[in-house]
């Protein structure tokens, strides 16, 4: 039960770690789900979203946390 409380603790520190980032891939899975749940859209649109909008935000952190140290 100890192990199992560590490693919630981890994966919860994780998340609270970088707020940013989980908010805003949260906001890309949701707004790419709520694409693909319009009738009529291919699914392929969502897939697009999610490949960009991820990347995205994956460059702008990478940016964001190089900026902040600084250069070596």
């Amino acid at each position: 039960m100890i192990m199992l409380k560590e490693i919630a603790g981890e994966i919860s520190g994780m998340f609270a770690a970088d707020l940013r980032l989980s908010l805003a891939i949260l906001g890309i899975v949701a707004l790419a789900a709520a694409l693909v749940a319009v009738p009529g859209l291919d699914p392929l649109i969502g897939g697009g979203v999610l490949l960009v909008g991820c990347s995205l935000v994956l460059v702008t952190s990478v940016a964001r946390s190089s900026r902040g140290r600084g250069a070596r």
